[in-house]
């Protein structure tokens, strides 16, 4: 089933769990995510960076293949769309969702490039996140800018978006120590903000952390890193090492590594057997 992402997240929103978004950035990782999520009956969101692949239009016809034969519901976004030739090609590639990150920008530069990519959008059915707020990298937690609740509001009803991303603490990539999320802030924010909330940066965050934020109202959580972690992991194993010939086998132990990494985050994001 190839839905967009927004229809998924609304109704994680009223039945109070989240859903996963998981990087699948070619056929190896998008057969296991699907995979991952057929076995535990749950529906997911395909992360795609067009830094991966800059080919949409193949990429597209790949996933949506892929998906349209799941029985259960897939989406596919394109992650952190810097540019504004990035995100029409994702529509064009036929995407059914978009983001539009803008987050590093003056609150008002990002309403007015949201603005105009959620009319564009709107106008095939392509649904779109933004971010408010800024969620930095690799741990650098002073990169950091908290997403402030009447901004957030706001910011929803001037660009018309369907999703927010929004900063409470986490960091994208790897991230040492633990993340002292700002839980009182979602509950702010949940109550606050009338469309689904999304948290990126979860690799690394902790999984009692992460499931108190799907329980509050996180309805998208991003998992890319942790992704990237369990292939590698699962091809430097011992396991593998001890396996003559384990080579030819490579791209199957990548794929078992990333099923369990998206099997995981599907219990805690309280979206196994919500199929």
């Amino acid at each position: 089933m190839f839905v967009s992402m927004i229809d998924s997240m609304k109704i994680a929103r009223e039945k109070g769990y989240c859903v996963p978004a998981i990087s699948a950035v070619d056929e190896c990782s998008l057969r296991a995510v699907i995979g991952a999520a057929e076995k535990k009956r749950s529906p997911v969101i395909l992360l795609v960076m067009y830094e991966d692949n800059p080919d949409l239009q193949y990429y597209g016809r790949m996933v949506q293949d892929f998906a349209v034969r799941a029985t259960v519901p897939v989406s596919v976004v394109l992650d952190h769309g810097a540019e504004y030739e990035h995100a029409i090609a994702a529509i064009r590639a036929g995407f059914t969702d978009i983001m539009v990150d803008r987050s590093s920008l003056s609150y008002e530069e990002n309403v007015a490039q949201v603005k105009e990519l959620v009319k564009i959008a709107h106008a095939v059915n392509v649904g779109v996140e933004a971010e408010l707020g800024h969620v930095g990298f690799g741990g650098d937690l002073s990169q950091n800018v908290f997403t402030v609740p009447e901004e957030a509001v706001s910011f929803v009803q001037e660009t018309g978006v369907d999703a927010l991303a929004v900063a409470i603490g986490t960091s994208h990539g790897q991230y040492q120590g633990v993340h002292q999320l700002q839980f009182e802030l979602l509950k702010e924010l949940r109550e606050a903000v009338p469309v689904p909330l999304v948290l990126h940066g979860g690799s690394g965050t902790g999984d009692d952390n992460l499931r108190k934020a799907c329980q509050m109202g996180i309805c998208k959580l991003n998992i890319a890193y942790e992704v990237y972690r369990g292939a590698l992991g699962a091809v430097t194993s011992e396991e593998f090492k001890n396996i003559p010939g384990a080579e030819y086998g490579m791209y199957a132990f990548m794929a078992e590594g990333i099923e369990k990494v998206a099997m995981h985050t599907m219990d805690i994001c309280g979206s196994t057997g919500k199929v």
